[in-house]
């Protein structure tokens, strides 16, 4: 296995994650009536998960 194909797959993982990410994004500015009616689940705002968001994104989930 070469570098390369290392590099690709590396490459493409990160792009997956990044779409992902970015999905995540649209869902969670949705608001919360369609979000609801969609089936995505809140956060709720004590989730630290959602905190660290806020921190290193300045926008809360």
């Amino acid at each position: 296995m070469s570098m390369f194909d290392n590099l690709g797959r590396f490459g493409v993982t990160i792009r997956q994650a990044h779409a992902r990410s970015k999905a995540i994004r649209a869902l969670n500015d949705l608001p919360v009536h369609v979000q609801k009616d969609i089936g995505w689940p809140a956060s709720p705002p004590s989730d630290p998960q959602a905190v660290l968001h806020a921190l290193l994104l300045g926008t809360a989930r």
